[in-house]
């Protein structure tokens, strides 16, 4: 007799913060694997348009605004994608901001912010739907975390501290839903090439780097990419009843270096 019953055939997966970068990769990377999406964002009709391509793919989408700072809309975005899909199998807590600077100087309401975004609207999302599947006796809870919590890097603000937060949740949630069927699980990427963060001045992100390098943080160049991430989610997701993969962390894989020129022929 297996332990745990199978995951049933239908998973519908809830996606916040899917109207690009990290959420909108896992939103199609989970659609290809055949679990109905629901795609949340403040900026709804580029959520819809990115249904409509998983649609048009084969797919099952559905794409309601959301904003994970404002409990209501939580709360309407869980009643509108669980009546349109069914019950939340798998909630994906990706939606956040980043904005640059010193932790001392930045105003605080745009740290507050920060916090409520990342933080904040994750515990938001868990208790709308993490009651439901602890009655199901099943469920993936996944936060997309940061090597920040981990490593935390001068210059990015709030985003540290609302990443490590967390990360920190995520960890007592596990302890909180032991023996309750339901995973609680965290995908921590490195750095990712995706739009959050773009918007910074030159003038601001120039010195933070300079940071980074003093502290040790800018190994090399190479950036992840939202996919690779949307991979990993996909991995955690789909890891058989009974296994629990905790925590994912992803890096970038460091260009190739050139050989030395007195390697031998087998070396090449």
């Amino acid at each position: 007799m297996p332990r745990f019953e199978p995951h049933p055939a239908r998973r519908p997966a809830l996606i916040a913060g899917a109207s690009s970068g990290i959420g909108a990769a896992t939103a199609v990377a989970l659609a290809e694997q055949g679990y109905p999406v629901a795609l949340g964002a403040r900026r709804v009709d580029v959520c819809e348009q990115l249904a409509e391509k998983i649609r048009a793919d084969g797919g099952e989408a559905f794409a309601y605004r959301l904003d994970v700072a404002d409990g209501d809309s939580v709360d309407e975005f869980v009643a509108a994608t669980e009546k349109a899909l069914g019950p939340a199998e798998i909630v994906v807590s990706g939606a956040g901001d980043l904005e640059f600077g010193h932790a001392y100087d930045m105003e605080p309401d745009t740290f507050l912010h920060q916090v409520q975004v990342h933080l904040v609207g994750a515990q938001r999302l868990a208790h709308r739907v993490v009651p439901g599947m602890i009655a199901r006796r099943r469920g993936d809870f996944i936060v997309i975390g940061s090597d920040c919590a981990d490593r935390p890097r001068p210059g990015v603000g709030a985003y540290n501290a609302a990443k490590t937060g967390l990360e920190a949740m995520a960890h007592q949630l596990r302890m909180e839903l032991e023996g309750t069927g339901v995973r609680a699980s965290i995908v921590r990427p490195g750095a990712t090439q995706t739009a959050m963060g773009m918007n910074g001045a030159p003038e601001v992100v120039g010195p933070m780097l300079e940071e980074w390098v003093r502290f040790g943080f800018a190994r090399h160049p190479y950036f992840l990419r939202a996919s690779d991430i949307a991979a990993a989610v996909v991995t955690v997701a789909a890891a058989p009843r009974g296994a629990h993969l905790v925590l994912v962390e992803v890096q970038p894989e460091a260009p190739l270096r050139e050989l030395n020129s007195d390697a031998g022929e087998g070396d090449r």
